[in-house]
């Protein structure tokens, strides 16, 4: 269990020990544990090691359940993609997105097309950076826009880099709904799509979410290799192939990811 800090009865500070909530901070340590071992724990290892009794972890371990981000699956524990919400909030507000910001504007001049930065939330992307190049036909996707993960480039970039054990909830839970015609709702095709997205490291979408548009995404990872978000750029057909668009605009697309991963380190 983590001790209280020193600042919690300064009395300087102004905080009053009745202030530090610590029930708050066994559970922020259990999500810890699970961060550090990086594996799904039975209630006994997760009690040891957080320093918590077996009483204590099991109720922190089944409100992290009821809450939607942990799953109990026999004996083991386990976190679900949703705490993922928690990290992204904090870099949505705390600076990465600043950061990023001058390279995606610098993209989109250079390509005189529409980019964008999305992040997940369950099966959604939201999208939480942008530049919008104003052509008489341009895409423009609002800052706090959401659509379905599963037929946009940028949710399948963030789909595929889910932990494999997370892969067969995700796929069986994730609603494949049929947005136009040429929209995958096979759940074996679309996890091949994921594996291919996967292994080639980016994603590109044709008229899935709607028609007349096409979008290719690649990660955003940090300094660490964790996921950050993911960037894309989105074009209409009448203007690009999708073979253009995979040999034109993907290098610059990746060239800039690795520039704003580059920014994060500083």
């Amino acid at each position: 269990m983590t001790a209280s800090p020193d600042w919690v009865n300064d009395d300087e500070s102004g905080i009053n020990p009745r202030d530090y909530v610590s029930s708050l901070a066994r559970g922020l340590e259990v999500l810890r544990a699970f961060n550090r071992t990086r594996r799904k724990m039975t209630l006994s290892e997760v009690a040891a090691e957080t320093n918590n009794t077996r009483a204590g972890a099991r109720r922190i371990l089944l409100t992290l359940v009821h809450e939607g981000y942990a799953v109990a699956d026999g004996k083991l524990f386990d976190l679900t993609p949703q705490v993922l919400e928690l990290g992204y909030s904090v870099l949505s507000s705390k600076g990465a997105w600043d950061i990023a910001r001058p390279f995606i504007d610098h993209l989109s001049e250079e390509i005189r097309e529409s980019c964008s930065a999305a992040v997940l939330d369950k099966f959604d992307v939201v999208y939480v950076s942008g530049a919008q190049y104003h052509r008489v036909i341009s895409v423009g996707i609002t800052v706090g826009a959401r659509f379905p993960a599963h037929c946009t480039a940028t949710g399948r970039v963030l789909l595929a880099a889910q932990p494999n054990d997370m892969w067969p909830d995700l796929l069986q839970s994730i609603p494949l709904t049929r947005l136009t015609d040429r929209t995958v709702t096979d759940r074996t095709e679309f996890r091949k799509i994921l594996e291919d997205v996967r292994k080639k490291g980016w994603s590109l979408v044709d008229q899935e979410l709607e028609i007349g548009l096409m979008s290719i995404a690649v990660p955003l990872r940090n300094s660490a290799g964790g996921m950050v978000g993911a960037i894309n750029v989105g074009v209409p057909t009448v203007r690009m192939t999708a073979a253009q668009l995979q040999s034109e605009i993907l290098p610059r697309l990746l060239q800039t990811a690795a520039s704003i991963s580059e920014a994060l380190k500083r």
